[in-house]
């Protein structure tokens, strides 16, 4: 329904304490880290949020995020999802506590919005007050620095990127045109945490107008010309 919170879930994770040597050497792994964490989820955008705040306070290496193609509704199998992540740390200990902060995360902390009655076209606006170790990975944010995660569908998203530029002193960290993975677009705005606020605001009603009305209006008559 439009405006509903769409919350997302894990569907398989698995810690493996002490990796075979020959294992370990596959992955970009610090010399020490002999645990690793590994999961699938129904929507990568909740888990990168969450990994990334995992990083903030627990001794963790996120060594693989990434979105599986077309997204959960067109999994390949029941549990893949559409996210596959791996981090490692020196114990099972430290990937028990990262799990835990992963869970709040994309159970409570994280979240898509419906923009109409189907659920069928859906953003996610997320400000997040202080960068882990993620973000500078795959974004020219700082560790530390205030940011602003947004995610929606092709035209949404690009129509939105624009009006959350022009609402606040924001910069693009990242841009992705769609398609992603998952047939979307998006980006990472930086700047003040409150610059970041006012931007997500703008994006939220940005895709919210697209999705209320579609098709472009111009003066004296429609866009199509007449064709259909």
């Amino acid at each position: 329904m439009k405006g509903d919170i769409l919350r997302s879930k894990i569907l398989s994770e698995k810690i493996i304490p002490n990796m075979n040597e020959q294992y370990r050497k596959q992955f970009p792994i610090p010399e020490g880290h002999r645990s690793l964490g590994i999961f699938t989820a129904d929507c990568d955008d909740v888990c990168y949020i969450g990994m990334d705040e995992a990083s903030k306070s627990t001794d963790i290496q996120i060594v693989h995020a990434t979105a599986l193609y077309a997204g959960a509704a067109n999994a390949s199998f029941k549990l893949s999802g559409e996210f596959y992540g791996a981090f490692s740390a020196p114990n099972p200990e430290d990937i028990v506590s990262a799990f835990k902060i992963i869970h709040h995360v994309v159970e409570n902390d994280a979240y898509f919005v419906s923009c109409n009655e189907d659920d069928s076209i859906a953003y996610i606006s997320h400000v997040i007050s202080r960068s882990g170790t993620y973000w500078p990975q795959i974004s020219t944010v700082k560790e530390g620095e205030a940011l602003l995660y947004v995610i929606a569908p092709p035209n949404e998203s690009m129509y939105a990127m624009d009006a959350a530029l022009k609402a606040a002193e924001v910069e693009v960290a990242a841009f992705w045109a769609p398609p992603t993975y998952t047939n979307c677009g998006g980006g990472i705005l930086k700047g003040e945490q409150s610059a970041c606020r006012a931007a997500g605001e703008a994006f939220a009603k940005a895709v919210q107008y697209v999705a209320d009305h579609p098709l472009q209006q111009l003066p004296g008559g429609d866009l199509s010309g007449g064709i259909r």
